[in-house]
């Protein structure tokens, strides 16, 4: 007997398939078998579970490529069952894990250890990057072929970036080949030496050392040249500020390939905001000014900018709090996102709700190449959401995440996760 689950009368807003129309949705055997109005009066549906979501978006789960999951090493901080429980909480139903755990996921050995334990242990699916170079330390390149064998869904440094343009570009021409996408964390070390903020008045009066810009753009500048010349594809993780989307913005004009992806905190949040000198405010790349938020926000209207993201990255109360400029980079986000992106996206009329959910869904579903994510087309992997885009509410500690350097608690969001599952499993529900 097939496990069947209608969800009946919500909006259904499918971006690949250009769907945004009151629709029932029926899953069977955790996949999606159908997504058509009526269905729940047709006779032989009578008697099949039902769920009521009038009033409410029915969307894909949501697809975040950038998200830290400290295990092995950090487990303190946060594992594989904390970190998937949170991003069920967001709507999040797909996470790549980056590769910045201790070790690094740097050999196939480690990346099929942390393959199983998300098997036992993950409320989401869960993919894994492979470090991009050995121990990341930026002078070796990994076994590309060798991870890609043992399941790596994408290469990274990220945390580091790849200093040496001779290795990044052998780099892309050896991940070109395989078919792998690299993500690159976009910071020149020479430039942001020290520093613990943005370079710009919030840092001088609080007498810190600030970033500027550049230490990002150079970097964004060098991927898309190399991106360019070998023709492999680069996605550009958590841009920043205004002239990365710039230099993103005339590199797809030329057709280069290039993707990137922008965080809810730095299109939420700017440098002015920071209050005083707490610790769960630094992060890398840091707030910057309101002139590259708007930046931001118009890349991703555009679509220079493919992508949301979270970088979600915790850490624990005692390394945040020992002042700004000592704390670790890093904030949680898995379960805000959404709920930030309603709020300053859609509510504030940046992107439509259709956009909206593309950005989360189908189009970081495919810059990873996933096969029945990020649609809810017939046949796909019935991970899907339910959404109150008017619901407001305050985040507040203490959170799913283990950690709780959360820079948006507090903050009064307009828009909450109602329901989510997973292959037709409830992982979620408020």
């Amino acid at each position: 007997m097939a496990e069947r689950t209608l969800i009946a009368g919500g909006l259904l807003i499918d971006p690949a398939r250009g769907v945004e129309a009151v629709r029932d949705v029926l899953i069977e055997d955790g996949r999606v078998k159908d997504a058509a109005a009526g269905l729940s009066r047709k006779p032989a549906l009578k008697g099949v579970p039902t769920l009521d979501a009038k009033g409410l978006w029915v969307i894909p789960g949501l697809v975040d490529m950038h998200v830290h999951l400290r295990e092995p090493g950090r487990e303190g901080d946060e594992t594989i069952a904390t970190g998937t429980r949170a991003a069920a909480a967001g709507g999040v139903t797909t996470v790549l894990a980056m590769a910045n755990t201790e070790p690094p996921t740097d050999a196939p050995s480690r990346l099929a250890v942390l393959r199983a334990k998300a098997a036992a242990d993950a409320a989401v699916n869960v993919l894994f990057a492979g470090a991009l170079t050995v121990g990341q330390k930026g002078e070796r390149l990994t076994e590309f072929a060798r991870l890609r064998e043992a399941g790596a869904a994408a290469l990274s440094d990220d945390g580091r970036p790849v200093m040496s343009a001779g290795l990044f570009r052998r780099a892309l021409e050896y991940a070109k080949d395989l078919g792998l996408l690299v993500i690159d964390h976009c910071e020149d070390l020479t430039l942001s030496a020290g520093a613990c903020m943005n370079d710009g008045a919030p840092a001088l009066r609080k007498g810190l050392t600030g970033a500027p810009w550049a230490a990002e753009t150079v970097q964004v500048v060098r991927d898309v040249a190399l991106a360019e010349l070998t023709g492999a594809r680069v996605h550009l993780a958590h841009l920043s500020c205004a002239a990365s989307v710039e230099a993103v913005r005339r590199a797809k004009k030329r057709g280069v390939p290039v993707s990137a992806e922008a965080c809810p905190h730095h299109f939420a949040l700017t440098d002015e905001m920071i209050p005083g000198y707490d610790g769960d405010w630094r992060m890398n790349p840091p707030l910057r000014s309101s002139r590259d938020r708007t930046a931001l926000l118009d890349g991703l209207a555009d679509g220079s900018i493919d992508a949301i993201a979270t970088d979600h990255a915790p850490h624990g109360c005692a390394a945040k709090g020992a002042g700004f400029d000592l704390a670790p980079n890093g904030v949680i986000g898995l379960e805000t996102s959404l709920a930030a992106a309603l709020t300053e996206l859609f509510h504030a009329k940046v992107l439509t709700r259709r956009k909206l959910v593309e950005r989360m869904s189908s189009a970081p579903a495919a810059l990873l190449g996933l096969k029945g994510k990020g649609t809810l087309a017939p046949g796909a992997d019935a991970d899907l959401v339910l959404v109150d885009p008017d619901e407001a509410w305050t985040p507040r500690a203490p959170f799913l995440s283990k950690s709780r350097n959360a820079p948006l608690a507090g903050r009064r969001l307009k828009g909450r996760v109602r329901l989510t599952l997973v292959a037709g499993r409830t992982v979620h529900a408020l």
